[in-house]
C-alpha cells in the first residue's frame, strides 16, 4: 500500500447498487492500520449503500489508482476510534457513525 498520511480526502469510486454504474465522490478517510475507513453519520448516503452491495470499490489518491474489498464494520469500539482519528479535536468525534472499511489488494 503506498497511502502514508492517516487522515487524507480520496476519491472513493462505488458500482451502483440498482444500476451497476460507477459513481465517485470525494471524502475524508482514515488510514488505519493497513485498512482505510470512510464513516458518516447515517447509513442513508449512496456511496455507503453501493459499497455495501457491490463491496468491490476503487479509491483514487495522488493520481493513484486502489482497488478493494469493501465492508461495514460493526465493532463499535473500532468505529469511536475512527471517528476520533478523523475528526480530531471536533466535537463531531464523539458522534455514533457507521463505517466501512477498505482492504486493498495487492497489486
Amino acid at each position: 500500500m503506498e497511502i502514508k498520511e492517516e487522515l487524507f480526502r480520496p476519491i472513493l469510486t462505488t458500482r451502483g447498487r440498482k444500476t451497476g454504474k460507477e459513481h465517485s465522490v470525494m471524502l475524508r478517510a482514515v488510514n488505519h492500520n493497513g485498512k482505510i475507513y470512510f464513516s458518516r453519520h447515517k447509513p442513508d448516503g449512496d456511496w455507503f449503500k453501493n459499497a455495501i452491495v457491490n463491496p468491490q470499490v476503487k479509491i483514487t489518491y495522488n493520481d493513484k489508482v486502489f482497488s478493494g474489498t469493501a465492508k461495514e464494520i460493526t465493532d463499535e469500539e473500532l468505529g469511536k476510534k475512527i471517528s476520533y482519528l478523523k475528526y480530531p479535536g471536533e466535537e463531531r468525534a464523539k458522534e455514533k457513525r457507521v463505517t466501512i472499511e477498505v482492504t486493498l489488494n495487492e497489486d
